[in-house]
């Protein structure tokens, strides 16, 4: 589909944009949280635990509760990304702005956001810690230094992580924020521009109204 440049800020074409934006998030949330939960419930289900264990019973709570919460934040943006993806993917198969009003993406807009939430920051938060975790449920009865190793491994992995979701987030809201300030600007030179043409509309009116009543007299 292409698009003259004096129509890449008309309402409609910006409308275009934010629903090929929230396809690719539910896109992007669908296949982590499907992944992803399947990785939680294969390792749930494959450790194998001893009756006479020394894992201490807050750690395999810890174990059994990160799971579940792994399980059911990836299984909630699946389920949104699963019901609102259809309805997005039929507007944008037919390659039409002008049906882009027909998508729902501007009012499940917080939905998206919150599947896309659910999928990348949260559910990949707790996936590290169901990582540490894990380690220290699987070595803790052959060798407690691997469990500690794995959770020092992990520590400088979440804080880079981390520090790369608030420069992620900070850069992409300094963005919106430049992009929304320049169409306010744009909307103003409009306005000033069409009150300019009006001005002298009238002016001219005037004059010849002047004209016409001179030529009379």
């Amino acid at each position: 589909m292409s698009q003259s440049g004096d129509g890449l800020h008309t309402p409609g074409y910006l409308s275009w944009r934010k629903l090929q934006l929230s396809r690719a998030k539910l896109k992007a949330s669908s296949k982590t949280s499907a992944l992803l939960s399947g990785f939680a419930m294969v390792a749930m289900v494959e450790v194998q635990l001893n009756s006479d264990t020394k894992v201490p019973p807050e750690m395999l709570i810890a174990f059994a509760v990160c799971t579940t919460l792994l399980v059911a934040v990836h299984m909630l943006a699946l389920m949104i990304s699963t019901c609102i993806l259809p309805n997005i993917e039929a507007v944008c198969n037919l390659h039409s702005i002008s049906l882009v009003h027909e998508s729902p993406h501007e009012r499940l807009h917080w939905y998206i956001e919150v599947a896309w939430a659910f999928s990348t920051l949260l559910g990949l938060l707790l996936f590290l810690l169901e990582i540490a975790i894990l380690c220290w449920v699987k070595f803790y009865d052959f060798s407690q230094v691997a469990a500690w190793s794995a959770c020092i491994v992990l520590i400088p992995v979440l804080i880079i992580f981390l520090a790369f979701a608030i420069h992620f987030y900070r850069s992409l809201v300094a963005h919106k924020y430049e992009v929304t300030v320049s169409g306010i600007r744009e909307l103003e030179l409009l306005k000033e521009q069409i009150e300019s043409t009006d001005v002298e509309g009238r002016n001219g009116v005037n004059l010849l109204q002047t004209a016409g009543v001179t030529h009379v007299v």
